[in-house]
């Protein structure tokens, strides 16, 4: 499928059962739900789809169960998150050989690249597969590796990299990238509590943790900001703002999982070392996503 590299795509979780085992079935309903309800896109083993919990086999498993839901649907693009370069050029190779649309990739995890180590890894990707399209993820706040603009000068070479997911945290950045290489890159916003400010600085797309609990409401927002309808976009921002700021927390998954649960979206469980939410922590998300289901807004006033 030719990639639209624009709208909402949700990072969605992996499902596990209580054993910690992965749940392809309950892995499916959550994507497929997310469709239905008009997702733009699905980003499947992001940091929300617990990639780096998950053996090399089990990833390929859960891809291949994610195409076969996705069904051409919408694009499907496939995080990847590794520590070796040629494990990476491996997972993307098969990614391709399964069907995926294209790979998010991550600068190479565990060790913090250099400037010079970060440009070689993304090259050496773009020349092993040249027919998978790539997405730079692009987020130094959590992994300590900036892919700077002068490294993406660099890589503008290559006709496959023709995104980035921009998790900078700074606005700024995204004016940057399109003052250098005006249209040459897609640019996603990749933090939740700043999408509605990336979007009207440019941005076509948002790549978001909470749309697995509150995809009809992330959808709004972009149609409203897409359509210049910034007023109203904002409504629905702030109700939601303060759910989007669990996505900037280190317990971001578990927060974001126990969220679709709340909603009866998925299951809270995740893979140890990751422990569920416990005590007031808990608590807190638990009634944050309850007072977010008791304050919903009507959005079919705003006729998208």
């Amino acid at each position: 499928m030719k990639i639209d590299w624009k709208g909402v795509y949700p990072a969605v979780s992996t499902q596990f059962r209580q054993d910690q085992s992965i749940d392809l079935d309950a892995t499916q309903t959550v994507i497929d739900n997310q469709i239905k309800d008009g997702v733009n896109g699905i980003i499947c083993l992001g940091t929300v789809g617990e990639n780096c919990a998950l053996y090399p086999e089990e990833k390929r498993q859960v891809l291949q169960a994610a195409k076969e839901v996705v069904n051409g649907r919408v694009p499907l693009i496939a995080g990847t998150a590794e520590s070796i370069t040629t494990a990476a050029v491996d997972y993307m190779q098969d990614a391709y050989k399964i069907g995926i649309d294209g790979c998010m990739v991550m600068p190479a995890m565990v060790y913090r690249t250099s400037e010079n180590e970060t440009l070689e890894y993304y090259r050496t990707l773009a020349e092993a597969t040249p027919e998978m399209p790539i997405m730079i993820y692009n987020n130094p706040v959590a992994y300590g590796v900036d892919v700077n603009l002068d490294i993406m000068a660099k890589l503008a070479e290559f006709e496959s990299i023709v995104a980035i997911k921009e998790s900078t945290t700074d606005t700024r950045r995204i004016t940057e990238l399109y003052n250098k290489f005006d249209d040459r890159f897609t640019v996603f916003s990749g933090v939740d509590d700043i999408a509605l400010e990336s979007l009207m600085l440019g941005a076509t797309g948002w790549i978001s943790g909470l749309t697995n609990a509150f995809p009809e409401e992330s959808v709004a927002i972009y149609k409203l900001a897409n359509q210049g309808r910034y007023v109203e976009a904002l409504e629905i921002y702030r109700w939601f703002l303060p759910l989007l700021r669990l996505d900037t927390i280190p317990t971001l998954v578990q927060c974001i999982k126990l969220a679709e649960q709340v909603c009866g979206r998925g299951s809270e469980q995740v893979r140890a070392p990751r422990q569920l939410l416990q005590g007031e922590e808990r608590q807190q998300v638990i009634q944050m996503v309850e007072h977010a289901l008791e304050t919903r807004l009507d959005l079919s006033k705003y006729n998208l």
